[in-house]
């Protein structure tokens, strides 16, 4: 890290100098913005067999954006969690909570004992430059490459969990990211993602572009222990829309820490269609192939392990679907379900409703089950969820 900010510090502190003054009439009326949320999450997770498991959640986020001048910002995002209940009885359950998989570690526990877990993260913190058609990023920030919405091949550094619905800004990325308009629609981004085991950087090229009024791209690099070449489109196709991404992985090497490593290609295809009408009504269907699986021990696993580009799956096929309905302007209603190679399958429920323009309610209900061979068929179990929710 510190032969990082030793090349770069310099930089930044002469980019002030660089800009230019603000237009007048055009500035902002403050250099800085706040916002955030708190929300309050009750969770119980019933298995088909054993004891039920209650758990509470409190998070508070904040949001901080200082503008030096038109050209040069700097963000930070920091989240503040309080959870208690069964899960925080387990010993290694505040290991988890704690776990910070960045370049440098912004998570602390400050509170730990049996029952209770506090926690605060800073996901984002970074330094942007805007001049002209050029962009410049240091610091954790997300990175999205993703073109398709359920499952991204593409999004080599920012992998999330379909059922995570929790977490709505997605982590971020200790990250140095060059970007280049070329264009409409097209522009080129160079990304470095150093880790604190060289073997493990990141880093890739994108090239994105637009023909016909379809978004396509292409990347080139290394992520993690693979070098990676994909490619993504987006478009319209008689008012429905069509989206794909397509990822190659070759390792690096033979063997990482006593596992054999082997190829295996990535894709997704997705397509959903909005009809028209007050009640919006919106359907959605998706399909991913994994030539080269990762192994699942059980659902739990699966669930918490923390994913990447070509892990999003354990089976070679997976399926998945969502119907989403406004039952009135204040409220909406989603049905979803995802179902895998090996008879897994995964139903769920969302339910958002609008109290006032800053109160939000939601409910979710999630139930994996399977054949009793598969990874979701060997312990059953439902989900419930009910939250509510204040941004300021």
């Amino acid at each position: 890290m510190k032969r990082i900010l030793t090349k770069f510090v310099p930089f930044l502190l002469l980019l002030p100098l660089l800009s230019h003054a603000q237009i007048p009439g055009l500035a902002p009326e403050k250099n800085w913005d706040l916002n955030g949320y708190v929300k309050y999450m009750a969770t119980s997770t019933i298995p088909n067999s054993g004891d039920a498991i209650f758990d509470n959640i409190v998070h508070q986020r904040f949001n901080f954006e200082y503008r030096f001048n038109d050209q040069l910002r700097v963000n930070l995002s920091m989240r503040n969690r309080l959870l208690f209940g069964d899960s925080a009885e387990y010993s290694n359950y505040s290991d988890f909570i704690s776990y910070d998989p960045g370049y440098v570690d912004l998570s602390k526990n400050w509170i730990d004992k049996k029952g209770m877990i506090g926690n605060t993260q800073f996901d984002r913190a970074y330094l942007n430059w805007n001049k002209d058609d050029w962009q410049f990023r240091a610091g954790r920030f997300r990175i999205n490459w993703g073109m398709t919405t359920v499952w991204n091949p593409n999004d080599i550094f920012n992998s999330y969990s379909i059922y995570d619905f929790d977490y709505e800004e997605r982590p971020g990325t200790d990250a140095i990211m060059v970007s280049k308009k070329l264009g409409f629609a097209s522009s080129i981004d160079l990304v470095f993602n150093p880790s604190a085991d060289s073997e493990l950087d990141s880093y890739a090229a994108r090239y994105l572009f637009n023909i016909q009024g379809w978004d396509m791209q292409v990347l080139l690099g290394k992520s993690q222990l693979d070098y990676v070449v994909g490619a993504g489109f987006a478009g319209d196709v008689y008012g429905a829309g069509l989206r794909g991404e397509l990822s190659w992985f070759e390792p690096t090497q033979r063997r990482y820490d006593n596992q054999d490593l082997v190829a295996s290609s990535v894709s997704s295809l997705e397509m959903d269609y909005r009809f028209n009408g007050t009640q919006n009504w919106v359907i959605q269907g998706s399909l991913m192939y994994i030539s080269e699986p990762q192994d699942a021990d059980n659902a739990m696993a699966y669930l918490n392990l923390p994913l990447s580009a070509r892990t999003l799956s354990f089976t070679h096929w997976t399926w998945y679907s969502s119907l989403g309905v406004d039952l009135s302007p204040l409220s909406r209603l989603t049905f979803m379900n995802s179902y895998y190679y090996d008879g897994s399958f995964f139903v769920g429920v969302n339910q958002t409703y609008s109290l006032a323009d800053d109160w939000q309610l939601i409910g979710v209900v999630q139930y994996f089950d399977g054949a009793s061979d598969s990874v979701f068929g060997e312990n059953p179990s439902t989900l419930l969820y009910a939250q509510i929710k204040w941004s300021f």
